[in-house]
C-alpha cells in the first residue's frame, strides 16, 4: 500500500509540474502597445496559460513571471493573413506539393483542405518572421489570385456525369503558425466560390449561366435537406451534385456558413449582393478591386471585404477601376476590411504588413490598417472570441517589434503564439548563415 501511495504521490507531482509548465506566466513590458483597435504609449501585456490576462499602463507583474523587455519597442498582436495558402503549398510549380486544389469533377463543395495542411512547411517560419501568427487558408480555383493559384482543370458543365467543381472550390480553414504542433485551429469555416470572369468560364462562358446554375444548385441543396429520407430510398429526382457536396452546402444555404465570393468589378459586386439578399446567404467579398465604386451598397448590406491593398492596375476589364485608395474608401463607407498578403499569401505572406502600410499611405487611418490585419479577420470569420488583438481572454499571439510594425525596417525581437515563445529563425536564414562565410567575395557581401 505504501508503494502505491508513493507512486500516486509521484504521479501527482509530475502532473503538477506539467501543469506549472503549461501555466507559464509572461509579462511583456516597457513597450508601446498596439491592441489592434487602440494604442497605449507605454504598458504591459500579461500572459498566463496561453491567454492574455491583462493589458494596460499599470499592470502589475506577478512574482515568478518571466519578463520580456520590449526595450521601448512596439508590442503588437500577431497578424492574421486572409485568403492564404500557408501550410497548403510548398513549391508553387510542383503539383504534388499543392494540397489547395482538386481537379476531379466528382467533388467540389465537400473539398476540405484541412486534411492536407503541413505543419512542417518551410513557408510557415518565413511568414511568422513577418509577424503572422494565424492564417485563413482557402482552396484555390480558376479565379484565385497569386502564386498559389495555378489554373485548375475542370470539366465543363455536364461532362463527367456530375456538376463541374468550379462553381464551388471547397472549404476554408483557420490555422496558427506555432512551431512543432498541429496547426489546424478550425476546419470548414467558410465555403469558396468564384464569380465574375472565372465563374462565367466555369459555367460555360457567360455570367448569366453561372447565376442560373448557382441558383439551381441552391434549390437542389434545399430539396435534399428537406428530403434526406426520400433521397436515401431513391425516391428523389436526380440531383447534379454528389451527396458529399450536398451535405457540405447545407450550412451555406441555411446561413450558418459564410460564402467567400471572389468578385472584382462593380457590376458583379452589385449582382452578388442582390443574389445574397434574395437567397439569404452570408457572404464575404474577396478581391472587390472596384468595391470603392459601390462602397455604400456593400456597407449597407453588412458584407466584409478581403482585399489586395496594392491593386491599382487595369490588368483586365474586370479591374479597370482598381486603385490603391480602395481600402481607405471602403473603410470610410463603413465596410469591414481585411488586407491580404502578396501573391496568394504563401511565399510572400509576410508582406501583409507592408500592404497595410501602403494602405495607410493612401488614406487608410493607421488604426484601421492595424485592425485590417489583426482583429478584423478574426471578426469576419466569427473567430474573434478565440484570437485577434490584444485583450484579456483571447489567445496570446503577441509580437514585439523594434519599431512600427508597418515599417519594412522594423523586425520582431520576440514572437509568442498561444503564449509560447517561437524561434526567430527560418530555413532562409539558416541557409544564409551557412553559406555567407563560404565566399571569396569582400566582407561587405557577407553581412
Amino acid at each position: 500500500m505504501t508503494t502505491l501511495k508513493t507512486i500516486a504521490a509521484a504521479a501527482a507531482a509530475l502532473a503538477l509540474s506539467a501543469t506549472a509548465t503549461l501555466a507559464q506566466t509572461y509579462a511583456i513590458t516597457n513597450g508601446r502597445i498596439l491592441t489592434g483597435t487602440s494604442t497605449l504609449e507605454r504598458g504591459t501585456v500579461l500572459i498566463r496559460d496561453g491567454r492574455i490576462t491583462a493589458v494596460g499602463a499599470t499592470v502589475a507583474v506577478p512574482a515568478g513571471a518571466e519578463v520580456i523587455d520590449a526595450r521601448g519597442g512596439v508590442i503588437a498582436p500577431g497578424f492574421v493573413v486572409v485568403d492564404s495558402g500557408l501550410g497548403g503549398v510548398e513549391v508553387s510549380a510542383l503539383n504534388d506539393t499543392n494540397d489547395l486544389r482538386q481537379a476531379s469533377n466528382s467533388l467540389s463543395a465537400a473539398f476540405d483542405l484541412s486534411w492536407g495542411l503541413d505543419p512542417d512547411s518551410f513557408t510557415l517560419p518565413v511568414a511568422r518572421l513577418g509577424g503572422i501568427t494565424r492564417a485563413i487558408v482557402v482552396p484555390q480555383h480558376p479565379g484565385s489570385g497569386g502564386s498559389h493559384a495555378h489554373e485548375v482543370e475542370t470539366a465543363g458543365v455536364g461532362e463527367g456525369g456530375l456538376q463541374s467543381p468550379g462553381l464551388f472550390a471547397g472549404q476554408a480553414a483557420a490555422i496558427h503558425l506555432a512551431e512543432g504542433t498541429d496547426i489546424l485551429v478550425q476546419p470548414r469555416i467558410a465555403m469558396v466560390a468564384p464569380f465574375g470572369d472565372a465563374g462565367a468560364d466555369v459555367a460555360g462562358g457567360a455570367r448569366g449561366a453561372e447565376y442560373t446554375l448557382f441558383r439551381e444548385i441552391l434549390r437542389e441543396v434545399r430539396l435534399y435537406a428537406a428530403n434526406r429520407a426520400a433521397y436515401d430510398r431513391g425516391n428523389l429526382r436526380d440531383l447534379s451534385l454528389s451527396r458529399a457536396d450536398l451535405e457540405a452546402l447545407i450550412p451555406v444555404v441555411q446561413g450558418r456558413m459564410p460564402l467567400i465570393i471572389t468578385v472584382h468589378r462593380a457590376a458583379d459586386i452589385r449582382n452578388v449582393l442582390r443574389l445574397a439578399q434574395e437567397e439569404n446567404l452570408d457572404i464575404i467579398l474577396d478581391g472587390a478591386e472596384e468595391g470603392w465604386r459601390v462602397a455604400d451598397e456593400i456597407a449597407a448590406a453588412g458584407v466584409p471585404v478581403l482585399l489586395n491593398a496594392l491593386a491599382n492596375l487595369p490588368q483586365s476589364f474586370e479591374v479597370r477601376g482598381a486603385t490603391m485608395e480602395n481600402a481607405a474608401r471602403l473603410h470610410a463607407a463603413g465596410v469591414v476590411i481585411a488586407i491580404k498578403g502578396s501573391e496568394g499569401s504563401v511565399h510572400r505572406a509576410r508582406e501583409a504588413r507592408y500592404n497595410a502600410g501602403n494602405a495607410v499611405a493612401h488614406g487608410l487611418p493607421y488604426e484601421a490598417a492595424m485592425a485590417a490585419i489583426t482583429v478584423n479577420p478574426a471578426r469576419i470569420f466569427g473567430l474573434d472570441s478565440q484570437f485577434g488583438g490584444l485583450r484579456p481572454g483571447v489567445a496570446a499571439d503577441v509580437v514585439v517589434w523594434t519599431g512600427d510594425p508597418l515599417e519594412p525596417l522594423s523586425q520582431p525581437t520576440a514572437i509568442l503564439i498561444n503564449g509560447r515563445p517561437q524561434p526567430l529563425e527560418s530555413r532562409a536564414l539558416e541557409l544564409r548563415d551557412r553559406y555567407r562565410q563560404r565566399t571569396s567575395l569582400p566582407p561587405a557581401y557577407r553581412n
